[in-house]
C-alpha cells in the first residue's frame, strides 16, 4: 500500500444511542503510516467514533472501510483479526491476571506460540517496566504501568492500526512522556495510529494530522502544524491567548 492510500476511511458515520446522536455523519481518514489525532472536549463523540471503528458500538449509518474492506457490520473479534487494536479509555485490563497472562489474552486471535513469545519480548523492549512486573497481578500496578500493559496487550494482536483512547488520562507528566515516546516507537515500527487525547499539545506534537470534534461533528481538520497555529485551537485547547 502506498503512502497516499488510506488504511482507514470513514464516510457519513452516524452513531446514535437511542434518540441521542453521539456522532453526526462524520468523514475521517488515515493514511498508511500516519498518526492522526482526534481532539475535542468530553462528550464530543471521540470515544464513540473509536468504539464504532472497533465494532463495540454499531454505526446507525455510514461506512467504515479498513484497507478497502467494509468493516461497518463486523464483530469486534473479526475486526481485531483484520488488524485493528483498540486501547480503551480506562484501560480495561484484567486486574486478577498477571502481566504475562494479560499479554497472552491480547494474542488470542493468533496462532503460533513462538511468534507470540517473540512479540511479548518486543512489548518488554518497549516497556521494560512490564518485564520487571511480569508475574505481578495487573490490578496491583500503578496507573502508568496499567496503561503500558493495555497498550502492550493491544500490540500482541499485531495490529496495523492502533486506536488509543486517552492514553495520558490521570497519569503523572513523567509517565505521559514515556507513553508518548512509546507511541512514536510503535509508529516507527509501521503501525498507523488514531489517537484520542485531552492533552492537545502532546497530541499535536506526535501527530501528522488532526481532526477537531464538537458535539458529534468534525468542525476542523488539517496538518498538526496548521492546527497548532489555529487561533481557536490555541485559545480553547492549548490555553494560549
Amino acid at each position: 500500500m502506498s503512502g497516499n492510500e488510506f488504511i482507514l476511511e470513514i464516510t457519513g458515520l452516524l452513531v446514535n444511542y437511542g434518540a441521542i446522536s453521539a456522532v453526526n455523519e462524520i468523514n475521517l481518514n488515515i493514511r498508511q503510516g500516519e498518526i492522526v489525532s482526534l481532539i475535542g472536549t468530553n462528550g464530543s463523540g471521540k470515544t464513540s467514533t473509536l468504539r464504532s471503528i472497533s465494532g463495540i458500538v454499531k454505526a446507525s449509518a455510514g461506512q467504515i472501510r479498513f484497507q478497502g474492506q467494509d468493516i461497518t457490520r463486523l464483530e469486534p473479534h473479526q475486526i481485531v483479526k483484520l488488524g485493528i487494536s483498540h486501547v480503551p479509555e480506562g484501560r480495561g485490563i484484567f486486574p486478577d491476571l498477571t502481566v504475562v497472562e494479560n499479554l497472552k489474552v491480547g494474542a488470542y486471535v493468533r496462532k503460533g506460540r513462538n511468534e507470540v513469545k517473540g512479540d511479548m519480548l518486543e512489548v518488554f523492549r518497549l516497556f521494560p517496566r512490564l518485564e520487571e512486573r511480569k508475574k505481578q497481578l495487573a490490578g496491583t500496578m500503578s496507573g502508568g504501568e496499567q496503561q503500558m500493559l493495555a497498550i502492550g496487550r493491544a500490540l500482541m494482536a499485531k495490529p496495523q492500526l492502533l486506536l488509543l483512547d486517552e492514553p495520558s488520562m490521570g497519569l503523572a507528566p513523567i509517565v505521559v512522556r514515556e507513553i508518548f515516546k512509546a507511541i512514536r516507537r510503535i509508529h516507527n515500527d509501521g503501525v498507523s495510529v488514531l489517537l484520542v487525547e485531552q492533552n492537545t499539545s502532546m497530541a499535536l506534537a506526535v501527530a501528522h494530522r488532526g481532526y477537531v470534534m464538537e458535539t458529534g461533528n468534525i468542525t476542523l481538520h488539517g496538518t498538526a502544524e496548521e492546527l497548532k497555529h489555529n487561533d481557536l485551537i490555541r485559545s480553547v485547547y492549548l490555553g494560549i491567548h
